[in-house]
């Protein structure tokens, strides 16, 4: 008898997602950590380094103080009423936490909010844009979610009615727009970012990518643009984001704007720009353009990943068009609220002349510059290295180098049944223990390979990762050489 349920009787569309960043390497990378456990001193390495995601407090990076205390106080409210709380927090964290809980309906935080997120809240997050842009933004507009990922998702769920409707993805591309596009039914139209110029993304590519695909009877709904870039790292020039819009705007695209990485900038020629603004400042109002603009509390300097706090703001689209939006958020119920509390802060953290700026400040200037030399550090390691070529980190988590590797290893790749970037990141892990995620899971030029490594181990491990990283990678051209 056939089994009630089987791979062959799942839902095609799960069957053909992938999630690469926790796909095969990684879950063969917690085998091993299980095994250091059980049978120390049994592999070649002490420690598995988790390279793979942008997960910094796994790597040991500390809260931001500020942040913490207010949602403790917030959590659990009775701490107000304490004499010793005034001596054990700061005020601006005492009187952040009475405004929150005075915007929350009973002061409780256990219990479901309004589907778009708690009012006050959302009105703090919109100061927070308007503030950041310098164009009005509105607490409506505001959809909290349990990190970008969900608004995410409900965006495809939303314009994707079946697999002739297609949305444009940056080629490489954090594999939660392959993986959300596939499960929802749709296409990913490809457009290819330029390694040589930086990665950069070219119109003439854009146009190219979207005539191709409605020659094909593809509908064409929405532009992904991820900025700045996963897994590419980069960050996108002001004239460059005001070509993107009049695209968006002369094709009738949605634009769909990734911008989590927002605070992550490491180069002083670079500064974001939220495609909010330059729409604005285009003198683009309301009704001219659809734009999505998806932000976390999972990257920044705050990196509160396991707190799954997030938004996205919605303009351009028709009353209509936002009762659908809101119908799905309803289904959801609403976002945990720790989450919607922290994407609060994020948007309004302390201000000059508050108890808290200095330490506050200190905090995230040393977060941001560690991860800038982290950046640097490990850009120039690549570099220096037989057959490997990495652009720089401008910005995000991540550096994407491209791995040019002998004839041999690519045969060797095939006899095994991988990718040959797989193959590599597979040897690299059970030689080293460091998880790296290869470029195929991104997507990328065909016949080009990469791999993806963040640069959140502690500053103190960077040392470590290179060297080890260097002797794997020089044994492994000696073993392959053609």
């Amino acid at each position: 008898m056939a089994a009630v349920v089987a791979v062959e009787n799942l839902n095609p569309k799960v069957l053909k997602c992938e999630y690469a960043v926790r796909g095969e390497i990684v879950i063969h990378a917690q085998r091993l950590q299980q095994q250091l456990q059980t049978q120390p001193g049994s592999l070649p390495f002490d420690e598995i380094l988790y390279c793979n995601i942008g997960n910094p407090q796994s790597l040991g990076q500390q809260p931001v103080t500020f942040f913490r205390e207010v949602l403790a106080l917030s959590d659990h409210p009775c701490l107000l009423e304490k004499e010793e709380t005034k001596s054990l927090f700061s005020a601006d964290a005492i009187s952040r936490a009475k405004e929150i809980l005075a915007a929350i309906p009973g002061r409780a935080t256990g219990a479901y909010s309004h589907s778009q997120g708690i009012k006050g809240l959302r009105d703090a997050i919109a100061a927070g844009i308007a503030s950041r842009d310098g164009f009005p933004a509105n607490a409506d507009d505001i959809f909290v979610t349990d990190g970008a990922s969900p608004g995410v998702h409900m965006m495809m769920q939303l314009l994707i009615r079946n697999e002739k409707d297609g949305i444009l993805c940056p080629i490489p591309q954090y594999p939660l727009y392959s993986a959300s596009i596939a499960l929802h039914g749709g296409t990913l139209v490809p457009y290819y970012l330029d390694e040589k110029t930086g990665w950069g993304l070219e119109i003439s590519e854009l146009k190219k990518q979207l005539e191709d695909a409605r020659s094909k009877g593809i509908d064409v709904r929405a532009l992904v643009v991820i900025n700045p870039g996963n897994p590419t790292g980069q960050v996108l020039a002001e004239d460059n984001q005001c070509d993107i819009v009049k695209f968006c705007k002369n094709e009738g695209l949605v634009l769909l704007a990734d911008e989590v990485y927002q605070e992550n900038i490491y180069v002083d020629d670079k500064k974001f720009n939220s495609f909010k603004k330059i729409t604005r400042s285009l003198g683009y109002g309301e009704d001219d353009l659809p734009l999505v603009s998806f932000q976390s509390v999972s990257k920044g300097y705050y990196g509160e990943c396991g707190k799954r706090g997030g938004y996205f703001e919605i303009t351009g689209f028709s009353a209509p068009v936002r009762e659908q939006i809101y119908k799905i958020a309803s289904v959801n119920l609403c976002s945990n609220i720790t989450g919607q509390i922290l994407a609060s802060l994020i948007m309004n953290p302390p201000k000059v002349g508050d108890e808290s700026y200095a330490s506050y400040r200190a905090e995230k200037d040393g977060i941001l510059q560690s991860m800038a030399r982290r950046a640097k550090a490990l850009e120039d390691a690549f570099n220096n290295l037989e057959g490997i070529s990495c652009n720089k980190a401008e910005g995000a988590m991540y550096l994407f180098p491209q791995i040019h590797l002998p004839q041999k290893a690519i045969e060797a790749a095939k006899a095994a049944k991988k990718a040959p970037d797989a193959f590599y990141a597979l040897r690299l892990l059970e030689s080293t223990g460091i998880v790296l995620v290869p470029g195929s899971g991104f997507g990328q030029v065909p016949g080009t390979w990469h791999v993806r490594c963040t640069i959140l181990p502690q500053e103190d491990k960077i040392p470590a990762v290179i060297t080890r990283f260097k002797a794997f990678h020089e044994a492994f051209m000696a073993e392959f050489r053609d």
